[in-house]
């Protein structure tokens, strides 16, 4: 008997309104999903591109007082706030006048009232005026501000001068006609001129010592004078005392210039030079730390120059370092920051701001007046300018950034100090003269530097694993083999960096030759083995099942790593000798002969240690996906293959690699990204010295490891900084190309080798 035939029901394929419901509510949820994540991509771009642009912008001056003080100004200096410049004439008063209200001070120097000043010289770091006198002695008058607070809570400054014990000049006649002085805290050096009545001039060089008592200020001596009018090549035009009272500058008329050393032992000539070759010097100046100078000459080229060490040489001498704008002729002003190398400078009614480690002006412009005199105040916020007849401007300098820009960042720079331009990161110092050298370049050279070594390690090993994973190891083996080596990629890159610094690095410090030993013979143990396999008599080959010979290899592997380690020492007793130079002993150890053979350094955290210990962190990612790509090639391409008489290696060589290709060249840019961007490993285990060099057994540094490490201590806003976001951009910018360039690349392998 037949069952009875059901009808279907018509509403068996209609949805439920609660599922259509919640599929629309999933589908804009996951819109919102997608366009929240654009939108924060954006948001960061933002925010990195906010502390980045910053860097690269000119500086701004603004007008924001102009008075008169009613004199010549001859010298004019300010307060450290910009609020109260003074004004002196070589008379017996200053005059202060308050930028805020325009209110005038005339205060009178009781100690000049019956001297005549015949020369003077102004000192901004210290706010000390040199003067020279009509009767020959020398001294020096210190400018003092007070800030006081009223009880309603507003503020004053009360300014002061103070006069510093006067000096007798023992050596030649007359007034002093120059003068100069420089302060170093526990002592001061004084150079002066002075001019007979038959015209001849004696130049001195006086050098003074503080000697401080329990209680109380010390009490300056006399150390030495020194005539040095015989050690000149013609009149001095300039005189000039580092503001650190360590050296002794004087310009002759034929446009030399003398440099004089005073230290413990004396006052001694260093050096002659000449900045412009036979022209005059109209300008000479210390720039801030006192060891770079701007010369100026008549017709207005200047240079500047700096203390350094030539090649085979072991004292500091001065040698030009930069070309800096010409100035036109006429008036020439100048002014140095206290803050850094920037530099005020300018003649007739042009005015330039001029940064001197990158050489470039940071602002040029043309004034109302024709200034005769500048300062810039010690915050580095304000400059004034006066000219010949009084008028005074007040400007306001908006340059956060004066020590950054595209050469800073990606040229050579000739820093101070150094012999020749160079690229340099050394973001900090121990003073406050400290010029930031903010070089990327040398942290790109680390970052590819470790990415090679690292790479060169883990592709021969990743790529050679995934190949006999994929075709020759037996199935029930690869199922316990792939999951261990994609455990191994979620070890903490922090615990491999503690091993590579702690552990590994002071082990291989010791064992060198046996690490290059085991190197040697690792592949050469392999290969001998497979030459040897290939020729044993079919009846011994069969005994091992296809993919079983690892059994044989591994153990035999193992053998020679361990006679490997243990020969090292005898190859070093054989090969690394170390002759002492001076008992020309012979020592075997590696450590010492790499320097002495090779002239590069020994670290014991270096690039060897980074490549296996990096190599080890990027294997897994490598053989992961390379193991996929080459499973995943058609069974019906390998048989196929094997149909036709290929053996195992041929089906591998001429079928599986290029049908995989790539698959496993996604799997090496992604190695690549996975090593470029690594931070820990490479903080702990490189000794992160930015270097640039390819010796193995030397470190470097990392755009990645030096952010991790300075950001933290980078005041907000600062250049720093934002140069460390600038490093991440251009991380990025790096694994974007190389990770654009691999997906074209990709992309026409797979075109090339796809299967239809």
């Amino acid at each position: 008997m037949l069952d009875k035939q059901t009808t279907p029901d018509p509403n068996r394929f209609n949805v439920s309104r609660a599922t259509l419901w919640l599929d629309r509510a999933m589908g804009w949820i996951i819109r919102a999903g997608g366009i929240a994540v654009i939108l924060a991509v954006f948001g960061i771009f933002y925010f990195i591109g906010k502390e980045v642009v910053p860097l690269f912008h000119d500086a701004k001056i603004n007008n924001v007082a102009s008075f008169s003080n009613g004199i010549e100004s001859r010298v004019l200096g300010v307060d450290e706030w910009g609020e109260m410049p003074f004004f002196y004439d070589g008379g017996k008063s200053l005059i202060f006048i308050n930028v805020a209200d325009g209110k005038r001070e005339v205060l009178d120097v009781s100690g000049l009232t019956d001297l005549t000043v015949r020369s003077f010289a102004y000192d901004p770091v210290h706010r000390r005026i040199a003067l020279g006198l009509e009767d020959g002695r020398v001294g020096a008058m210190v400018i003092n501000y007070e800030r006081k607070f009223a009880p309603d809570g507003s503020s004053s400054i009360a300014p002061s001068a103070e006069l510093e014990p006067w000096q007798e000049l023992s050596h030649g006649s007359g007034p002093v006609v120059a003068v100069s002085h420089g302060d170093s805290g526990d002592g001061r050096v004084i150079v002066a001129q002075r001019q007979a009545a038959d015209g001849s001039s004696q130049v001195s060089i006086l050098k003074l010592a503080m000697k401080r008592g329990l209680i109380g200020k010390g009490k300056l001596s006399l150390v030495a004078e020194v005539d040095v009018t015989s050690q000149l090549s013609a009149p001095s035009s300039l005189l000039r005392a580092s503001s650190n009272a360590s050296m002794v500058l004087i310009a002759t008329t034929d446009g030399k210039v003398h440099y004089f050393l005073a230290d413990g032992d004396g006052v001694s000539k260093r050096q002659v030079f000449q900045p412009h070759g036979e022209l005059a010097l109209r300008q000479l100046d210390f720039l801030f730390g006192g060891v770079s100078l701007v010369a100026t000459s008549e017709n207005g080229d200047q240079a500047q120059w700096s203390l350094f060490r030539p090649e085979n040489q072991g004292e500091r001498l001065f040698g030009e370092t930069k070309k800096l704008p010409a100035l036109e002729k006429g008036e020439i002003f100048f002014a140095a920051s206290q803050r850094n190398r920037t530099f005020l400078t300018g003649s007739n009614k042009k005015l330039a701001i001029i940064h001197s480690t990158s050489g470039v002006a940071r602002w040029a412009g043309t004034l109302d007046i024709a200034p005769t005199t500048a300062v810039i105040d010690a915050k580095g916020e304000h400059f004034f300018v006066a000219d010949a007849a009084g008028a005074v401007r007040k400007f306001a300098i908006h340059d956060p950034h004066p020590e950054a820009g595209w050469r800073a960042f990606f040229g050579k720079v000739w820093y101070e100090g150094g012999s020749k331009p160079v690229y340099q990161w050394q973001s900090t110092g121990g003073t406050d003269d400290f010029e930031p050298k903010l070089s990327l370049i040398p942290l790109i050279y680390g970052s590819l530097k470790g990415t090679a070594y690292a790479l060169l390690f883990s592709v021969p090993v990743a790529l050679l694993a995934a190949i006999f994973s994929a075709a020759f190891l037996p199935l029930e083996i690869k199922r316990v083999v792939k999951p261990v080596m994609e455990i191994m990629s979620s070890l903490p890159s922090v615990v491999l960096g503690f091993l590579a610094g702690l552990w590994l690095a002071p082990i291989w410090e010791m064992r060198v030759p046996s690490v290059l030993m085991i190197t040697i013979m690792l592949p050469i143990s392999a290969l001998a083995m497979g030459y040897i396999g290939c020729r044993l008599p079919p009846a011994v080959r069969n005994r091992f099942e296809n993919g079983r010979e690892w059994l044989v290899v591994l153990p035999v592997m193992a053998l020679f790593a361990w006679l490997g380690w243990h020969l090292g020492p005898l190859l070093e007793r054989w090969l690394f000798i170390y002759r002492d130079p001076t008992t020309q002993q012979a020592i075997a150890d590696f450590r010492l002969w790499w320097p002495q053979f090779t002239g590069t350094p020994f670290e014991q955290r270096n690039s060897l240690v980074l490549g296996f210990m990096m190599g080890f962190a990027v294997i897994p990612v490598i053989f992961t996906i390379a193991e996929d790509a080459l499973s995943n090639v058609p069974k019906s391409l390998t048989a196929a293959a094997a149909a036709l008489g290929a053996n195992r290696w041929q089906v591998v060589r001429t079928v599986m690699l290029p049908v995989a290709s790539s698959g496993i060249f996604s799997a090496l840019m992604i190695g690549f990204g996975r090593a470029v961007g690594e931070t820990m490993i490479m903080v702990m285990a490189t000794g992160n010295t930015p270097v640039m060099d390819w010796n193995i057994f030397n470190g470097m540094r990392t755009l990645s490891a030096n952010i991790a490490v300075e950001l933290p201590e980078a005041p907000v806003g600062s250049t720093h900084y934002r140069t460390l976001f600038l490093g991440a951009v251009v991380l990025f910018a790096m694994t974007f190309f190389m990770n654009t360039l691999a997906e074209i690349l990709r992309q026409r392998l797979r075109e090339r080798n796809k299967i239809v």
